[in-house]
């Protein structure tokens, strides 16, 4: 053998190793007390705290009125506690935090009614204490009996369903027998609650094992997490060795093996592993790379025995979350937790804000030595953070992005991080007279002006961003405007002769006569203040700062668009518009109206075009003049009529009846060619 390679994770889980520190202070105070079942699957644990006074109860009929009781990490139903009670036991609780967490998660899904599937060993210590805290429950070992359960239970698609697992299951286990469960119930609550350091365990496991020649696997024979680990190297290495302690060590097994790779189960002490490992160091020649892998290894087991304090700053690994904390793995003998609150105080919800096997950076708020666990604050440290972030803001001149919380005397208060911004009036970028709560809830861009750690004050200015942005912009335009160009602007102002638009800020003007190819009155007939416009460049002047735009679309020209489908002679259908004395306008194409000479409206004399034709009528008429230069078109329906018949010629009396006439003649086509009243003289 050339080489030892030790697994980083091999030995004590923080739950055991939390339950034999609370074991030893216990006999240290006490002197003596009682286990409920053996505190962890290891005999010479056991063996050692039994000498030094740890007497182990099978049950609570055992337990001894007012004798100290220890319930070991696996934890216990709550009627244990009631019966520990009842028979006056002082308890000291070393239930794993991470065990604790599945209580709660099953006592939640009881008060819903949930139906609590375990994903586990049925007759292991920590399974039958989860089954206490379940209402309606089953316990499913492996992949073939899930399949075999949901085959037989039909009624399963609406049923509300909680799965969780025992922390020392493989993940592979676990997830086969979900998929099993997915196929049928859609109503699924699943909580992977396979302890990280297992899982981490398990992986290095696998991982090693497949680079060695062989392997020794160091833990209790009772062990669910070590009896994994053996299944698990032994599908990738075929020289595996399952022992309890170095005496059970084969040694004539490892002498072909150039690699030997050595894991251990949670309830190994470290001292056990170093007993197997100097025993094959002692026997066979192991390079100095190894002694030094080794001396690694026990620094590695030193680390996870310090403490942490108050203010500390930590880094561990999200192994579980319910609906009131996330559970961190520190990689020491304390559990943390963060209060979901934490995650979820912008309306988040938490499975988007962090999910299990996330890394999380903390502050230790408050330790717990009696129970092993430490609240962590995720918030306050983001806190620490983001004022190191405002200070060197303040340094930079950066440009930063805020949303506006409230207003309140003499400006606004603007949310950056977390942080409290003030921005006074006068650096808010809006008109004196105009109302503040108008910017509540909106975005803003700032620079951080002024900032007070110790008072947590600090002061920013919008309007010198805008002012920097606006000049930019203005600057850009001119730089780079030409005739024709477009836009996307702003409606900002409307006159009685026209609208400003905000171009990318500069404004420019759409007169009235370029807002619409219609007769119209006031702009407001086409756009209002807000609206968002594209527009185009008629006309400007660099020196005077002015642009002249234009908003109609010149393809869009109605004579244009009437002289590409009309010529002199064409019949259109036209509709009247207007009624006048001497004819009547009706509209060719929308924008472009035609006149029908009152002598053009019939093949007879009318008095008046309402004898004839009402507003709103559609007729056939004849184009018979098209003036390109005045845009004009003269209209006829009477050359599209038969001509009249001849009246009888009468006599006419030589009388001044007092009326004036019409006096007017006609082309060959039928336009008129004189319109101008006569006097009709005696």
């Amino acid at each position: 053998m050339k080489e030892i390679r030790i697994a980083k994770s091999a030995g004590f889980c923080f739950g055991v190793r939390r339950s034999v520190e609370m074991a030893e202070k216990l006999l240290e105070e006490k002197g003596s007390a009682c286990s409920l079942g053996p505190i962890i699957h290891n005999e010479d644990v056991v063996r050692s705290f039994s000498e030094r006074g740890l007497r182990i109860a099978g049950s609570t009929e055992e337990i001894r009125s007012g004798e100290q009781v220890m319930i070991r990490a696996h934890g216990v139903a709550p009627e244990i506690y009631q019966r520990l009670e009842d028979r006056g036991a002082i308890i000291t609780d070393a239930t794993c935090p991470k065990v604790k967490i599945i209580h709660r998660i099953v006592s939640e899904a009881a008060e819903e009614g949930r139906f609590v599937i375990i994903i586990g060993m049925k007759k292991h210590p920590e399974v039958e204490a989860i089954c206490g805290w379940c209402g309606e429950h089953v316990v499913l070992e492996n992949p073939a009996e899930t399949a075999l359960w949901v085959e037989e239970n039909p009624d399963l698609y609406d049923k509300m369903i909680t799965i969780v697992v025992q922390t020392t299951q493989t993940s592979s286990n676990f997830t086969e027998c979900c998929e099993f469960i997915k196929k049928r119930c859609t109503n699924l609550r699943i909580s992977d609650t396979i302890c990280l350091a297992t899982s981490t365990r398990q992986e290095e496991a696998k991982q090693l094992s497949s680079e060695c020649d062989a392997m020794v696997v160091i833990g209790g024979k009772h062990s669910a997490n070590s009896l994994h680990l053996a299944e698990i190297c032994s599908l990738a290495c075929p020289n595996v060795q399952f022992i309890e302690r170095s005496d059970e060590l084969d040694l004539d097994k490892l002498r072909d093996a150039d690699i030997v790779g050595i894991t251990a189960g949670a309830s190994t002490p470290a001292w056990i592993i170093k007993e197997v490992r100097n025993k094959m160091s002692d026997e066979i020649k192991v390079e100095e790379s190894a002694v030094e892998k080794e001396q690694s290894f026990d620094e590695m087991l030193e680390e996870t025995l310090k403490p942490i304090y108050n203010g500390d700053k930590v880094c561990g690994v999200v192994v579980a979350i319910t609906g009131t904390e996330v559970s961190i793995d520190l990689g020491t003998k304390y559990s943390g937790f963060i209060p979901t609150t934490e995650f979820t105080e912008d309306g988040t919800k938490i499975e988007d804000a962090v999910k299990v096997g996330d890394t999380v950076e903390a502050i230790v708020v408050r330790v717990n030595d009696v129970e092993g666990t430490a609240q962590l604050s995720k918030k306050r440290l983001d806190a620490v953070k983001v004022w190191d972030t405002v200070e060197q803001a303040v340094e930079s001149g950066e440009v930063i992005e805020g949303v506006v919380t409230e207003t309140n005397k003499g400006g606004v208060v603007v949310s950056y991080k977390g942080v409290r911004v003030f921005v006074p009036a006068s650096q808010t970028d809006l008109p004196r007279e105009a109302d503040l709560s108008e910017l509540v809830k909106k975005t803003v861009r700032l620079k951080l002006t002024e900032v007070n750690k110790a008072r947590k004050r600090v002061v920013g200015s919008i309007r010198r961003v805008a002012q920097a942005e606006r000049r930019a912009a203005t600057e850009a335009i001119w730089n780079e405007i030409e005739i024709g160009k477009k836009y996307h602007g702003t409606v900002k102002s409307l006159t009685s002769y026209g609208a400003f638009v905000d171009i990318g800020g500069i404004d420019g003007m759409v007169h009235v006569s370029e807002l619409s190819w219609n007769r119209i009155h006031q702009p407001s007939e086409v756009v209002s203040v807000g609206d968002e416009i594209d527009v185009y460049v008629i006309n400007f002047d660099r020196e005077k700062h002015k642009i002249s735009l234009g908003y109609k679309d010149p393809n869009a020209n109605p004579w244009s668009v009437f002289t590409s489908k009309y010529a002199v002679g064409d019949v259109a259908s036209v509709t009247v518009v207007k009624l006048m004395d001497f004819g009547a306008f009706a509209t060719v194409v929308p924008g472009v109206d035609g006149l029908i000479h009152i002598s053009q409206i019939a093949n007879r004399r009318i008095e008046k075009p309402g004898d004839v034709l009402t507003v709103g009528d559609v007729v056939e008429a004849k184009i018979t003049a098209i003036d390109e230069e005045k845009h004009k078109v003269s209209l006829s329906i009477r050359a599209l009529s038969a001509p009249a018949p001849a009246a009888p010629v009468e006599e006419v009396e030589d009388e001044d009846d007092g009326e004036d006439a019409m006096v007017y003649s006609l082309s060959e086509s039928g336009e008129a060619t004189g319109e101008a009243p006569a006097e009709v003289e005696e």
